[in-house]
């Protein structure tokens, strides 16, 4: 069941077609496609696939973690027991270490004992008073040997706990996340809430109706489940599991619980997911990469091939190349002007997600003012807490989905300038979404002052009653009347009641007061984190924008170059020397050619390619290169 997620003997013939394609782009000193190739080459070597696992508070998902892994690792207990993000990674030895924020925004790692990590706080003393962002836990096992990156997140929207804007963080990077929900109730909106917009950052998403084995009308709660995820328009697998169960499986050995647990269905969503589309997922990046590897190649051995078999040819395709390498150049210098685009689509963007979040905070900000004017806010302060942090996490989870739509409709606006070369791969804006050092989520609302006890409510009447008593007494005695009469003791009655009214109307109209400024002042620590994690993701994205378009447009330019220098080139090779160059070069075509068959055949447009070359007319088309592009595309059989 364990190795039943494992993928990485899928990487080998990956990993083979690359060192072809690097060794090729090394021999014709193409560092830039090198580097590129290299860089995939290691995400293929190695495969780490994140799982978040996430929910409310108290609903067993460190204890399903522990079963997950087989191995007792979080803490587990009936109170809030996870409250940091904790990581569990494989590694020859164990080790653990708190990853925390310096006060200069640097983020450094703190050795912890491997032992006390799965129930670390915020509050450890390790940290020394820094704010603990996330444990990492490394450790043998088999399971995540495998591969698989397990991240245990805090409860969502329970009473001390984080908010979702926290555990939201950690989605962007997750390449699957498992929402647990027991089966004592129904999923709650905010339930559903937190899943939809988990399902529009992460493509695979379960949910799992956890402890099955301690309620028997699981099955009922399983249906309800069904209805409301249909009713909102979320299409998501629901998975019954118990961990107990699971865990009893591995002690015992025993198939049939193992069966009961659930967790078979678990390894298999993991297996077809997520284990299965990011292999598909891999060998398509690998497919492109390599294909436009080849494309450069060939566009230079190409031209310098058409150049010593038909000069006539190599003219017209140097000409073709002289146009469009000043095309290319044009949109080099042009730099400035995708540039400017960019930037001014990132200040645009940071503006409008200031705005976008500061508007929802403000909103969410005077409705609970106008709830705590209409109630006591003393007797249901728990209550409006778990309302505030699951409506502050819905409008920070909210603003991160609207920065991502912007931020694809930014990339795609930047990819009009380059239009000249064709189509233009857009970059994935999800790894610089990746926001799991979120300090959002440490925010929490402050206690108020609890109500006075009952025995200070008496002595406030008394107190106020004694003034009356006394002064209707000594006018009672200028009469003949004691100090203490009828008189007196009603006086005192009515002035102690109006003063403990009044205290009860002061007390409350405090309580509402301090509610209101511990509202503002979580809203404006929300505010003040997001927004600084706003501006960094935003960084991100401008880098990544920048750096993928840069390397696109000198990628480009570099090929032109060389392809025509390498046809000027062949044009003024000696004839004794045509023939030798020829071989070698159609030789090298011949790799190239069959690195691209396979990439097209990978991608599964290899019939489709070859229709096309069926129907290519031979004679050449201005400014597309069909010269070069036919004498690659018939060298060399198709691969078998």
């Amino acid at each position: 069941m364990v190795r039943a997620v494992s993928g990485n003997s899928a990487g080998h013939p990956l990993l083979a077609i690359l060192s072809e394609t690097i060794a090729v782009a090394r021999a014709s000193d193409r560092g830039d496609l090198v580097g590129r190739l290299e860089t995939l080459a290691g995400k293929v070597r190695d495969p780490r696939r994140r799982i978040v696992v996430a929910g409310l508070g108290n609903q067993g998902k460190s204890q399903f973690v522990n079963a997950l892994i087989n191995q007792d690792v979080c803490a587990v207990g009936d109170d809030v027991t996870t409250t940091v993000t904790t990581v569990l990674a494989h590694a020859v030895e164990q080790r653990a270490a708190l990853v925390v924020a310096g006060g200069d925004g640097e983020i450094s790692r703190v050795a912890v004992g491997f032992a006390e990590a799965g129930g670390v706080t915020g509050r450890a003393p390790e940290a020394q008073g820094r704010p603990v962002l996330r444990v990492e836990i490394e450790m043998p096992n088999r399971l995540l040997a495998d591969g698989l990156v397990v991240v245990d997140t805090p409860g969502v929207g329970t009473h001390g706990s984080t908010s979702g804007a926290g555990v939201l963080g950690n989605v962007p990077a997750a390449d699957a996340v498992l929402l647990l929900t027991d089966a004592s109730t129904e999923l709650t909106d905010p339930e559903v809430e937190f899943l939809r917009q988990v399902r529009e950052l992460c493509p695979a998403v379960a949910v799992l109706l956890t402890k099955v084995d301690l309620y028997p009308h699981w099955r009922q709660v399983f249906d309800a489940n069904q209805i409301h995820l249909r009713d909102a328009g979320i299409e998501v697998p629901i998975i019954p599991v118990s961990a107990l169960l699971r865990t009893h499986a591995m002690r015992l050995q025993d198939e049939q619980l193992g069966r009961e647990s659930g967790f078979g269905l678990v390894f298999q969503f993991l297996r077809e997911q997520v284990v299965a589309r990011d292999q598909a997922e891999v060998a398509r990046t690998v497919a492109l990469d390599i294909s436009s590897a080849a494309e450069h190649l060939a566009l230079a051995l190409g031209s310098e091939l058409v150049a010593l078999r038909d000069p006539e040819r190599g003219a017209a395709a140097i000409r073709e190349l002289r146009a469009a390498k000043t095309a290319a150049e044009q949109l080099h210098r042009r730099t400035a002007v995708w540039q400017q685009t960019l930037g001014d689509g990132v200040t645009d963007l940071a503006g409008d997600v200031d705005h976008d979040l500061r508007n929802r905070l403000r909103t969410i900000s005077h409705e609970a003012e106008e709830w705590i004017d209409d109630h006591d806010p003393g007797r249901h302060w728990e209550s409006i807490e778990e309302w505030l942090t699951t409506q502050v996490g819905t409008a920070v989870g909210d603003n991160l989905l609207w920065t991502r739509n912007r931020a694809v409709k930014l990339a795609e606006q930047v990819a009009t300038h380059f239009t000249e070369l064709g189509t233009v791969d857009l970059p994935d804006v999800r790894e610089a979404l990746d926001g799991n050092t979120s300090r959002a989520g440490s925010c929490t609302l402050a206690d108020l002052e609890p109500d006075l006890g009952f025995g200070h409510k008496i002595l406030v009447g008394v107190r106020g009653s004694y003034g009356g008593v006394v002064m209707v007494g000594l006018m009672g005695t200028m009469a003949g009347m004691a100090l203490v009469n009828p008189l007196s003791l009603g006086a005192g009655l009515l002035l102690g009641g109006k003063a403990f009214r009044d205290d009860k109307q002061a007390r409350l109209a405090k309580r509402r007061s301090d509610a209101k400024v511990s509202v503002r002042r979580y809203v404006d620590d929300v505010a003040f984190h997001t927004g600084k994690e706003t501006k960094d993701r935003l960084h991100r994205i401008h880098r990544l924008l920048r750096d993928h378009f840069t390397a696109v447009a000198e990628r480009t330019l570099r090929s032109l170059d060389d392809s025509l220098r390498a046809a000027q080139e062949a044009a003024n090779l000696e004839s004794t020397h045509r023939t030798q160059r020829a071989t070698e070069l159609e030789r090298r075509l011949h790799v190239v050619a069959q690195l691209r068959r396979h990439a097209d055949a990978m991608l599964g447009i290899e019939g489709a390619r070859g229709q096309a070359l069926a129907a290519r007319p031979p004679q050449p088309e201005p400014g597309s290169f069909p010269a070069i592009r036919v004498a690659v595309d018939r060298t060399g059989p198709a691969p078998s």
